[in-house]
Order: C-alpha cells, then sequence, then structure tokens
C-alpha cells in the first residue's frame, strides 16, 4: 500500500514564513525595483519574499500553470484582477492572504503609503510566467518570461 502525503495548504506554507528574522536571507527595500528572493524550494513548491515601496508592482501576469498563494506580512497590497473585461481592485492589509489556481491572472501593486512584504508560494516551481497587456477588455500577450534567465 502506498502513502500518499496530501499536498500541503500553500496559504499556510506562506503563513510559516511571515517572519523575516527566519527568513535564509535578508529582507532588502530596493528604490529602483521590487526585491525578492527564493526563500526555499521543495518536491513540489517553492516560497519567495517580496517587498514593495510605495509605488512598486508587477505588470499583468500569470504564473506559467503554477498554482499558488500570496500572504502580506507588513503593509498593504492591492491586487487586480481582470473581470468582466475591467481590473477589479482587491485590497490585503497585513496578514491577509490569497490562494490562485493554474491560470489566476493579476497584477499586484503598493499604492500605499507604506513599503510592504509579501511572501508568495508555487506548486509547481515557477517554469515561465507570461505578461499581459489589457487592450480594449482583452488580455493580450506582452511577454513569455522564463526561470533562469527573466529572473
Amino acid at each position: 500500500m502506498t502513502h500518499h502525503r496530501p499536498e500541503p495548504d500553500l496559504l499556510t506554507v506562506a503563513a510559516r514564513w511571515a517572519d523575516p528574522a527566519g527568513w535564509p536571507v535578508a529582507l532588502r527595500f530596493d528604490p529602483a525595483e521590487r526585491w525578492y528572493a527564493r526563500l526555499a524550494a521543495g518536491d513540489d513548491h517553492e516560497v519567495w519574499a517580496l517587498s514593495w515601496l510605495p509605488g512598486q508592482g508587477t505588470d499583468l501576469h500569470d504564473h506559467g500553470g503554477s498554482a499558488g498563494a500570496f500572504r502580506v506580512v507588513t503593509g498593504t497590497l492591492t491586487e487586480d484582477t481582470v473581470t468582466g473585461g475591467r481590473l477589479r481592485p482587491r485590497l490585503l492589509p497585513a496578514d491577509a492572504g490569497r490562494r490562485f489556481g493554474p491560470r489566476h491572472v493579476h497584477q499586484v501593486t503598493n499604492r500605499g503609503p507604506a513599503p510592504a512584504v509579501s511572501v508568495h508560494v508555487y506548486r509547481p516551481a515557477l517554469v515561465r510566467m507570461t505578461r499581459y497587456h489589457l487592450v480594449d477588455g482583452r488580455l493580450r500577450i506582452a511577454e513569455v518570461a522564463e526561470a533562469g534567465r527573466s529572473w
């Protein structure tokens, strides 16, 4: 009989990494661009830390078929998703989190006055991300970024 270990809940994994004091790298804030670092990689997922100064954010993107979750550690982030051809914002304060499936497209931005920190978990590990533009209510591919080259 084979015992199958249940896959860990990705938001629970993110919560376990919510204390920067336990990270293998020092938290940084970079005024030129968002800072990020991979904290851990396992057989079935990987964990990343990101820091966001006010105004910093991502383009509209997917996760190349990986499911995931993220948790805001400090500050407030805004996640925009596309609904009905428009971007719909969702505020995520400290300790809030979000799970998403392998086809999720979003952008995340720090629109607040204070720096923010978040932890992101992906299953399987990211190998590519597609960036999009929203044109006339439709997603248009802008770029396909590959692990090892783009990050």
